[in-house]
């Protein structure tokens, strides 16, 4: 593998942030931004090691925050407002686990995109 000359962009890190929790039905996401929406640590389900239908359990999301987190943590992240989207099992873990990790949670907001009668969706699943 050939060595990179691309230098790692520093981003500035305030006490206070946001936590983007994307849970879709096949792998959960978590990136912790400062306030101006740059990423300062993110992790997936995927980048543990989970693979197939193990990557949407509560488990996995909660293996994904604590490793967000803690990064975000000893950067200077202390207190986030957690915006969660996407219908995926791991939603209340992921927000629990950043919680507990030393990062204070000020707010939580829903921001699952609704369609208000815009396309028409996809078939119904037959299982």
């Amino acid at each position: 593998m050939a060595k990179s000359n691309a230098k790692k962009r520093k981003v500035k890190v305030d006490s206070t942030g946001q936590a983007h929790v994307n849970a879709s039905f096949n792998n959960i996401i978590i990136s912790l931004t400062n306030n101006n929406g740059e990423v300062i640590a993110w992790s997936s389900a995927g980048k543990q090691g989970f693979r197939g239908a193990k990557k949407n359990t509560p488990y996995a999301a909660q293996m994904a925050a604590e490793d967000c987190a803690k990064v975000a943590h000893e950067a200077g992240l202390r207190k986030v407002k957690v915006f969660v989207k996407g219908p995926g099992a791991g939603r209340e873990s992921a927000i629990r686990t950043i919680h507990n990790s030393g990062i204070e949670v000020l707010e939580i907001v829903d921001v699952t995109p609704i369609p208000h009668n815009g396309c028409r969706p996809p078939k119904r699943r037959r299982v």
